[in-house]
C-alpha cells in the first residue's frame, strides 16, 4: 500500500544561503515521483512542499533530518495531509 501523501516541512537551523533548495529539489528528483517546491521564509526556515507516495515523502524527511543535507538542520516539524496537486514538477521558490 502506497497512497499519495502530501508532506509539509519546516526546516530550522543554519539553512538558507547553503544550497539546502538545490539539494532538497534534487533529492526530491532522485526519489522520484514527488511534486512541490522548497521556499526560504523570512524567519531564516525553510519550507518543503513535496506531494507523491507516501513512502517517497518519508524518504525526503529522512533526508530532510538527516546530516546529509547542506548548513546544519536544528529540527524539522512536519504536517502530513492528502494531496492537492497542482504541481509542475519540484520547484526552488
Amino acid at each position: 500500500m502506497n497512497e499519495e501523501a502530501r508532506l509539509v516541512v519546516w526546516v530550522r537551523g543554519q539553512v538558507q544561503q547553503v544550497g539546502f533548495r538545490w539539494f532538497t529539489r534534487e533529492n526530491a528528483l532522485g526519489i522520484g515521483g514527488l511534486t512541490g517546491f522548497a521556499l526560504n521564509l523570512d524567519d531564516g526556515r525553510v519550507q518543503v512542499v513535496a506531494e507523491g507516495p507516501r513512502e517517497n515523502c518519508h524518504r525526503l524527511l529522512e533526508w530532510l533530518a538527516s546530516d546529509d543535507t547542506p548548513g546544519r538542520v536544528d529540527g524539522v516539524t512536519e504536517i502530513w495531509d492528502t494531496p492537492r496537486g497542482g504541481y509542475e514538477g519540484f520547484a526552488i521558490r
